[in-house]
């Protein structure tokens, strides 16, 4: 479950930065530049030789440079921005006091506002500008018509209901995906945390399972090789010898747990049945195998839980129940497997929980099994042995 967090995340673009955004300030600077050259040519064309050309001539350069200069002081209302915006308005309404027909160029100014100001004072200065624009068409007009007294309101008012309404959007479809890329690194973090826990159990069992009883057994026989040495060489030397063999082994074991390799017993291609068939209990312990029904391959993470039940089982057996048999039964039942593990010690009183067993070998048991989706149970009667058996169901062929 570790798949994470293989995914990059992107970085969120400013607003300013955005295509659909980037598009939209272009096409309202070339219109801005389109009315107001179109307004100098009217001028021009209507007014030829009067003594305030020059006037409107220099004050449509300045508005034109000044209008540049808005793009390099970014979108954000800065001290210098709101200067700027407050250059550019107050030179317009001197061209539009000389010249009513340089109202129109308002119109994109509108986009300006309300990019640079806050919502409130944005349409304050949208209804300055029209009342400016309003006045304008009003002096240009031969006679009163009421279009121009309710047009350019009206344009005002749809123009910024419809710029707000996308920025409102704009703004919301940020915050989703900041809410997004949230949620993506909390996944994340917490998907690497649980692949980190579910690693450390992995390891805790196998530990439990291999290295630890392994240990254990090589205690146990060391102390009999310790007690019988001056009484019974001989056996103490072949508990020497059987503590070695297990060492080997042990060491096997941690060579595979760096490597993560599969276990030894399953190693080279041998089988299930071979690898709990060669298992033993101790030197005191008969271990007897069976095999019943038909055998299936298995995937490698059966037969390791499977194998390392036993393992585990077994382990118990030689520690805890004083026996001096155990059998271990394979059985293959077309749908399932089942592992039956069953001693003649002194039993005991089975728990009914998982909360009441102790240590970490019916834990670590438990969990392999249910990781695989099946079941463990145990049944033990004081003075009568006890039974472990893990059914694990197997996928059916195809």
């Amino acid at each position: 479950m570790n798949a994470p967090l293989a995914h990059q995340e992107q970085p969120v673009s400013h607003p300013a930065s955005r295509p659909d955004t980037r598009t939209l300030a272009t096409v309202a600077h070339t219109a801005f530049f389109l009315l107001l050259g179109a307004s100098v040519v009217r001028f021009l064309l209507r007014h030829p030789g009067e003594p305030r050309t020059p006037w409107i001539i220099a004050l449509s350069i300045t508005l034109a440079l000044l209008y540049v200069l808005g793009p390099a002081l970014g979108a954000a209302p800065t001290a210098r921005r709101l200067l700027w915006l407050g250059l550019v308005v107050t030179t317009w309404m001197v061209l539009v006091v000389l010249a009513p027909s340089f109202a129109w160029c308002a119109v994109p100014l509108f986009f300006t506002a309300l990019r640079t100001l806050p919502p409130r004072a944005a349409v304050v200065l949208v209804a300055l500008l029209t009342t400016f624009v309003v006045i304008a068409q009003l002096q240009l007009a031969k006679s009163f018509d009421p279009n121009l007294l309710l047009a350019p309101p009206a344009v005002a008012a749809l123009a910024t209901a419809v710029f707000v309404h996308m920025e409102r959007q704009a703004r919301a479809q940020r915050t989703l995906i900041d809410d997004l890329i949230r949620t993506r690194r909390e996944l994340a973090a917490t998907e690497r945390r649980e692949g980190t826990l579910a690693e450390r159990q992995r390891l805790s069992m196998e530990i439990h399972d291999t290295l630890a009883q392994n240990l254990s057994s090589q205690q146990m026989l060391l102390q009999a090789a310790d007690r019988t040495w001056e009484t019974d060489p001989a056996t103490a030397r072949a508990h020497v010898r059987t503590a070695t063999g297990i060492a080997a082994h042990g060491l096997s074991e941690a060579r595979r747990l760096v490597h993560d390799l599969a276990p030894p017993e399953l190693a080279d291609g041998a089988g299930l049945s071979d690898a709990l068939r060669s298992l033993d209990a101790g030197p005191d312990i008969e271990v007897r195998f069976h095999l019943e029904g038909t055998p299936v391959p298995l995937p490698d993470r059966v037969q390791s839980a499977l194998l390392r039940i036993a393992q585990g089982a077994l382990a118990n057996v030689r520690e805890h129940s004083g026996a001096r048999t155990a059998a271990l039964t394979l059985s293959f039942l077309g749908d399932q497997v089942v592992l039956d593990i069953a001693d003649d010690g002194h039993g005991f009183t089975a728990p009914r929980t998982d909360a009441a067993e102790r240590g970490h070998g019916l834990p670590a048991m438990r969990a392999r099994v249910r990781q695989l989706g099946g079941t463990l149970t145990i049944e033990s009667t004081p003075g009568e042995g006890t039974v472990l058996s893990a059914a694990i169901p197997l996928e059916p062929a195809p």
